[in-house]
């Protein structure tokens, strides 16, 4: 053992060697030498487990190793996936995909000086704020807006700002779990509000609020859309409108944290109801909280929207809001996806999200016909499934989307092997295994990457 570690050449004739030398072109001394010595001390490890045997050739390994190690060390992390697993809404892909306006617009200002906090007119500071405040308003029916990071900054920025050192009065069937492990009240927790749990899980009257108003010292109603989980069975829940009915009556002001975000009548998009930002604002909601990239369809961004400019305004002012600000990109990508919405038209062919919600079946069966023709001289046996497609994303649980998919079956492959192969692509196709068989559901394809799709089947199954 000890005669082979001493057989390890030393570090400084490894560099030399004609291997090396071809490396050192391309890459600094310091990340050669890193990743060599990295190599060198796995080879020392192997030979101590009496794993390696043979140090012929040990030198061309040591480069073909740091060559792979360096092409992966220079290459950014984040990369393109092919989403073939149904789930539109998918939050370890990364939610929404950007519409090309709002990458068009994103490329346009990134490599620029922009207007973010310049009033061009007047030749003074401005505020970021004002970017996507008008369109929130104009789609929303607002009267203030303000754009934060995610939905949970935003939620803990109303907290703090209108409820600091109160209760927080919240049915216990709405205690969600927002992902990540954080709970809702662990978010009221950090805001500085203190949480009054009110009813039970499954019933809660208005009684119930209205007993929590007057014994103690709230400091707002906070209504939260269950929109990942439902309760079924023996149930009872106490309206929106019956909350901000009881909060002008004790005077309280009434928060609506909707999650997801619609701005579409859900019926256009064959949903089943679901409360929008507007019609909370038109009942009477004092501020409502959603996603931007959730159906929305936009970037990461906590959105909110007052019914009057007082609360907003004085969020506006608060030094966490400096903290929980959004940047340039966020601003330009939301600003041209709420364009969109202008025309819902529009909004239904231009913005992803939407566009895979409604794609017919119909056309998802001519794509899938397509792709499964492509690859019929193929070793494989690729066969077209019914199947159904989820929101994701915390939005519409248990709601099933009529889809079509691609089963994919290798002979003396496993589904989850097969799996495995198609990750490991350049560019990873990500489906499902489904009743033992790999399904690829052409929902969350976007046609214009079919092309891909048939490639990396075409590459990993031949």
């Amino acid at each position: 053992m000890n005669d082979k570690l001493r057989q390890i050449p030393s570090i400084e004739l490894i560099m030399q060697s004609d291997h090396f030398k071809e490396i050192l072109r391309d890459h600094s001394r310091s990340l050669v030498l890193s990743a060599l010595q990295e190599e060198i001390e796995l080879l020392r490890n192997r030979i101590l487990s009496g794993e390696f045997q043979d140090m012929i050739g040990q030198t061309g390994a040591f480069a073909d190793s740091v060559r792979t190690k360096l092409r992966d060390s220079t290459r950014i992390s984040l990369c393109e996936i092919l989403n073939g697993t149904g789930v539109i809404l998918h939050t370890n892909l990364g939610r929404a995909i950007l519409s090309k306006y709002a990458l068009e617009a994103m490329n346009s200002i990134s490599g620029c000086y922009s207007n973010l906090e310049y009033d061009v007119n007047k030749g003074v500071r401005g505020s970021r704020y004002d970017h996507c405040s008008r369109l929130l308003k104009e789609l929303t029916g607002g009267k203030s807006a303000l754009v934060l990071n995610n939905g949970a900054a935003a939620l803990v920025m109303v907290l703090r700002s209108m409820a600091l050192d109160k209760e927080v009065l919240v049915s216990r069937g709405e205690l969600v779990e927002i992902g990540g492990g954080f709970r809702i009240p662990e978010i009221l927790e950090c805001s500085g509000a203190r949480l009054t749990e009110v009813g039970s899980t499954n019933r809660t009257r208005i009684e119930d609020y209205r007993e929590a108003a007057e014994n103690g010292d709230p400091g707002l109603i906070l209504k939260v859309h269950r929109s990942n989980f439902n309760i079924t069975g023996f149930t009872e829940e106490t309206s929106l409108a019956s909350l901000i009915d009881l909060g002008k009556e004790v005077g309280l002001p009434v928060v609506h944290d909707l999650g997801s975000g619609l701005l579409l009548d859900p019926s256009l998009l064959g949903l089943p109801p679901e409360p929008t930002p507007k019609e909370s604002l038109n009942q009477g909601a004092d501020i409502v909280i959603f996603s931007g990239d959730k159906l929305l369809g936009g970037p990461q961004a906590g959105i909110l929207v007052g019914s009057g400019v007082h609360w907003v305004e004085g969020m506006q002012k608060d030094p966490l809001c400096r903290a929980l600000r959004v940047d340039k990109m966020t601003l330009t990508s939301l600003e041209a996806t709420l364009l969109l919405y202008r025309d819902p038209e529009v909004a239904l062919v231009e913005i992803p999200v939407l566009r895979m919600l409604t794609a017919s079946l119909d056309k998802l069966t001519e794509r899938a016909t397509v792709l499964a023709e492509a690859l019929i001289d193929a070793a494989v046996d690729v066969n077209l499934k019914e199947c159904f497609s989820v929101m994701g994303g915390g939005t519409f649980p248990g709601f099933e989307i009529p889809s079509i998919g691609l089963v994919i079956e290798l002979p003396g492959c496993t589904p989850n092997r097969l799996s495995d192969k198609l990750r490991g692509l350049p560019v990873p196709l990500v489906g499902r295994v489904e009743k033992d068989k790999l399904l690829i559901d052409l929902r969350t394809i976007l046609e214009e990457q079919d092309q891909q799709v048939m490639e990396c089947l075409s590459i990993s199954l031949t």
